[in-house]
């Protein structure tokens, strides 16, 4: 749920929000992590290492050090192949790929950077290792620098290994563990050379993710209905790594696709602001694509994606920016009746704290649904195998199989689902919104939040140790609990907190990583009003049981 909207939300920056991309860049080199500060060391989320030169979070030696680990994790796990390497349009993000370039170049890997240098979306690099990898046996892996669609200050690091998703903790702890002794070993176990030598090291190729990214659309949707229906599509970059690529989709393949706003800039100043105030390219906050819903009327579609295009928000004529979850039932009611070669088997993957509207969606289709932990790194198996034909989550971020059947990306890609909001409508001549307003009639209509409950470090800890035993209570908002969870009932998995259900509501909590608070995601088929109750009754339950 998004926050009170400040005075300013959801308008054009302003000179005094701009980020001085001169000192952001000078901290870069010039800062020193203090590793006493936990906040300063290396520490791996579930998009990888963020943070900014600013507050000495991610700087050079950070990057150094992370590159240098992932070095010898790679050769401890026995890859051989190339590792392909992309940025987004973040300030920090090139020269975070030089100080990247310098250690792997050092250490004689074999890397692949972008054969135009430029931007590269997330999804492009995960759909570049899985089409080198296929059935070879020197095997390749990854890293993204960015902080998806987080302010401009703010710089990221993350890591896929062979099967093209996120690393699982297993591999971000050892990572980050071994990157926090470099650091305290004042880096003499780097190995380095300068930018200029690296670029011209024979271990140093280059690749055009682009060019196999937009010619392999096809084998994964049906872009042939968009063109004929003649579906006007307008796709908002965001200022972001999918800005040439929508170009060269709209020019490829012949659609009515106008990029309307083809600028870059590290200060994003052309962005409206979030719901507090900051410059953050959340394309699911209706404040930050506030331009873009303006524009709704002038297009069948409209889409958006934040900095590395691995998330999606979708505008319509008829109700502006979809929210995530409503756009991930559509998603999936139409993939599973419109794509006849994939396993009649094949389950439905959500995250726990995703709308529950799917799993009736996903009953009707007969499907099994997988409920996972939050982060997309659960879904990789799955897609992997063709076990799970869709992954999605509740913040935007999904992706599915290929029409045969066998994966397209193990990382969410934004640009996949921007697009497959157009062939629904080709397809079937309606919005995806209008479909959503179709499962509601057949479903319920659910409405569902977040919000943030304040707790002490020991109480975060605390919730994150839960046992189902721990709750006693039997029901919810007038409604009998039907389940207490503590471990995802799709893979078994800690969800890191608790999950309490009843037949027509639920809530999760879960600790913040970063802030004093948890984090009460809820939802209720029975409108507002039972919403605050289960809201309500939500925090006196987990109070009571951390307290």
């Amino acid at each position: 749920m998004l926050g009170p909207m400040a005075n300013r939300a959801g308008t054009v920056a302003q000179s005094s929000d701009l980020v001085d991309v001169s000192a952001l860049l000078d901290a870069y080199f010039d800062s020193t992590p203090d590793l006493s500060e936990p906040a300063q060391r290396v520490a791996f989320g579930t998009s990888g290492h963020r943070g900014s030169s600013l507050k000495s979070s991610f700087n050079e030696g950070h990057i150094a050090a992370i590159t240098q680990a992932i070095v010898e994790y790679r050769a401890g796990q026995g890859i051989t192949g190339p590792l392909f390497m992309g940025k987004d349009t973040h300030a920090l993000s090139e020269p975070a790929q030089n100080t990247a370039l310098e250690v792997l170049a050092a250490n004689n890997v074999a890397v692949r950077i972008d054969a135009r240098g430029a931007y590269t979306p997330t999804p492009a690099l995960s759909h570049a290792i899985l089409g080198y990898n296929g059935s070879r046996t020197d095997q390749s892996d990854g890293i993204v620098i960015t902080p998806s669609h987080n302010p401009p200050a703010d710089g990221g690091f993350k890591y896929n290994p062979p099967h093209g998703g996120p690393a699982d903790s297993d591999a971000t702890n050892w990572i980050a563990a071994r990157a926090n002794e470099l650091l305290e070993n004042g880096l003499r176990d780097v190995k380095r050379i300068p930018t200029a030598q690296a670029q011209q090291a024979d271990s140093v190729s280059t690749y055009d993710f682009l060019q196999h990214y937009v010619e392999d659309l096809p084998n994964v949707l049906n872009l042939e209905v968009i063109r004929s229906a003649g579906v006007r599509i307008g796709a908002d970059p965001m200022g972001g790594a999918s800005v040439d690529y929508w170009g060269a989709i709209a020019e490829r393949h012949n659609l009515d696709l106008t990029v309307v706003n083809p600028s870059v800039d590290p200060q994003w100043a052309f962005m409206t602001l979030d719901w507090d105030e900051k410059i953050r390219m959340d394309c699911s906050s209706p404040y930050a694509m506030a331009s873009l819903i303006k524009r709704a009327g002038d297009f069948d579609i409209s889409t958006g994606n934040d900095a590395d295009a691995d998330r999606h928000g979708i505008v319509t004529p008829d109700s502006g920016l979809m929210n995530p979850n409503h756009y991930l039932a559509v998603a999936i009611d139409y993939l599973y009746r419109n794509r006849p070669q994939w396993r009649s088997d094949a389950m439905v993957g959500k995250t726990l704290v995703s709308s529950s509207i799917i799993d009736r969606v996903a009953a009707d289709l007969g499907r099994v649904l997988e409920e996972v932990p939050v982060g997309f790194k659960w879904f990789v198996p799955g897609l992997l195998s063709g076990e799970v034909a869709f992954g999605g989550e509740e913040s935007a971020g999904a992706s599915f199989l290929r029409h045969d059947g066998s994966p397209w990306s193990t990382d969410k890609d934004g640009i996949l689902l921007a697009l497959l909001a157009s062939e629904i409508t080709a397809v079937s001549g309606r919005t995806p919104s209008q479909h959503y307003d179709g499962l509601t009639q057949r479903f319920g209509a659910p409405v569902y939040a977040r919000i943030d409950a304040a707790a002490t470090r020991e109480q975060k800890s605390a919730l994150g140790k839960l046992s189902p035993s721990d709750v006693t209570a039997t029901t919810l908002a007038g409604e009998d609990i039907t389940a207490r969870l503590t471990e995802a009932p799709g893979n078994g998995a800690p969800i890191g907190g608790l999950k309490v259900t009843t037949e027509n509501a639920w809530f999760a909590a879960r600790p913040s990583g970063t802030e004093d608070v948890y984090k009460i995601y809820a939802e209720s088929f029975l409108g507002e009003d039972h919403l605050r109750r289960v809201q309500e009754e939500a925090k006196a339950l987990v109070d009571g049981v951390i307290a």
